[in-house]
């Protein structure tokens, strides 16, 4: 039997940002750059921490080349082969730093992957993203990544929903 959960929830429109009184003269003097250490891979990232979703429509290497200009994150999509990967690499070596490969959680998908992180070295973070990111496969299938790269960034998906799974995964990215 389905459990109803009662808890108060929010969205996007019971949420209101409040202003307060800045000693900045300008919008223009914003700084929205943050820097950021991963626990895992002990990594450091320095930019804008919004990121275009790994979408076939968004996650495109078009998108990296202006996005990374910015300091903003793209999470390319998973239909690009090896070699487009290595002419983009190879085009775009400043995009690097902004962007992330994606991978799904099939055999083959683990090869690409593990192909294209081959091809280009300076890639250093990993998008595994998948529909059912609370499935207990999908959490093996993140440490096995984690075991094959522990020196990239692993990002999971883009929303997964139970909480315990969650901090499963959070403790292997």
């Amino acid at each position: 039997m389905p459990r109803v959960d009662a808890d108060l929830k929010l969205d996007f429109k019971d949420v209101l940002f409040r202003p307060k009184r800045s000693s900045l003269k300008s919008r223009s003097e914003v700084d929205l750059q943050r820097t950021f250490t991963f626990r895992n891979s002990k990594q450091t990232y320095i930019g804008i921490p919004i990121i275009a979703a790994n979408m076939d429509t968004t996650g495109t290497f078009e998108m990296a080349q202006v996005l990374s200009k910015h300091t903003l994150f793209t999470a390319i999509h998973k239909h690009y082969s090896v070699e487009d990967w290595k002419n983009f690499a190879a085009s775009h070596p400043e995009c690097l730093e902004h962007v992330a490969a994606s991978s799904g959680s099939s055999s083959a998908d683990l090869e690409k992957l593990c192909a294209i992180l081959e091809a280009v070295p300076a890639l250093k973070y990993i998008c595994l993203d998948v529909a059912n990111g609370y499935s207990e496969y999908f959490v093996e299938f993140v440490k096995k990544v984690r075991e094959k790269f522990p020196k990239h960034t692993i990002m999971v998906g883009k929303t997964v929903l139970l909480v315990k799974k969650c901090l499963k995964i959070q403790l292997l990215c």
